[in-house]
């Protein structure tokens, strides 16, 4: 698979990881209100939803290429000993 088209499913898989999670999230707050009587019983569906949308965005950065954590953070640029330059003071 080309670096392209490997992004690109990257990103869809990522988005409907976000889209799923915010669907179960949605349906677990919906729930919530009685005004609504949705089913009680798909009380797992939700949480498989949210877990579910997880692997996806996570399988998604995978294959895009996006799971590492990159140095442009303040902290682990500057704090991170794997990151951190060793300043050697010349006498």
């Amino acid at each position: 698979m080309r670096r392209r088209n490997a992004v690109m499913m990257g990103n869809l898989f990522m988005g409907l990881g976000m889209l799923l999670m915010i669907a179960g999230i949605a349906y677990s707050i919906a729930n919530q209100l009685p005004e609504l009587k949705l089913p009680g019983s798909l009380y797992y569906v939700e949480l498989l939803a949210i877990f579910a949308g997880a692997i996806l965005w996570l399988a998604g950065a995978r294959i895009s290429g996006r799971e590492n954590v990159t140095d442009r953070y303040w902290w682990l640029k500057h704090f991170d000993k794997r990151c951190c330059r060793e300043r050697r003071r010349h006498p």
